[in-house]
């Protein structure tokens, strides 16, 4: 059986049943809420390891749960989407969400989606091996460990969403070194993401907001024009 818990966020029960099912049949623990209120208490009563959120929904809207769950939980989020608009996508990665996706969806696909970002969650242990230390990785005064998901910069640890670390960790273990958004988005998302630049734009003004002093002029992930993105050390 698996022990990952999922939780269906979505106000339109057709699409909840479809998606519990299926999920079900793949073994994974589903709980569902059907409002914003309810989906806040309950994913901070249950912790679950991936949330699919709806944006349209009753009481409080996808963005503003999204939002709030951010104060305190790290695990991915998958927004639902029936709206085309890109400013929905770009406000929900804005605020925290790693995926999104645009009613109507394949059900393979929504499965696709769920393991890889789950396979990108994989915590482990708040006890560090022994020979963690080797494969930290040093950019000035910022330290990076990819077995515990950590960032700290000199004293602070930094607060980062699974995909603002992914992105840093693949820049970071190349520095110097430009990658295009198109291979960033194959390397962060892991799989045929259905994204464009935008994303990846995004989450690097995202994490700038919370490693650089100054996110205009920033000291580790710098620009390379009408490319891409690089860590410079």
């Amino acid at each position: 059986m698996n022990d990952k818990k999922i939780l269906i966020v979505d106000d339109e029960k057709p699409i909840v049943d479809i998606l519990k099912f299926n999920l079900e049949k793949e073994c994974f623990a589903t709980t569902v809420a059907y409002d914003g209120e309810e989906a806040i208490k309950l994913a901070l009563s249950i912790k679950p390891d991936l949330i699919l959120l709806d944006l349209m929904l009753p009481k409080i809207d996808g963005f503003n749960v999204c939002k709030e769950l951010r104060k305190s939980l790290v695990c991915p989020i998958i927004m639902l989407t029936a709206k085309e608009e890109v400013v929905d996508k770009i406000i929900g990665l804005e605020l925290g969400a790693d995926d999104y996706m645009t009613k109507p969806f394949s059900i393979r696909e929504v499965i696709a989606r769920v393991k890889a970002n789950l396979r990108k969650h994989v915590l482990p242990d708040q006890e560090e091996p022994n020979d963690a230390s080797k494969n930290k990785i040093k950019i000035k005064d910022m330290t990076i460990d990819p077995e515990r998901y950590i960032a700290v910069i000199g004293e602070n640890t930094i607060d980062l969403t699974i995909k603002e670390f992914d992105l840093l960790k693949m820049l970071s273990s190349a520095p110097n070194q430009v990658f295009t958004r198109e291979q960033i988005l194959r390397g962060v998302w892991g799989y045929d993401f259905y994204g464009d630049a935008r994303t990846v734009d995004v989450t690097v003004r995202r994490l700038r907001e919370k490693i650089e002093k100054n996110s205009a002029e920033p000291q580790y992930v710098q620009t390379k024009r009408g490319i891409g993105y690089y860590v410079s050390n």
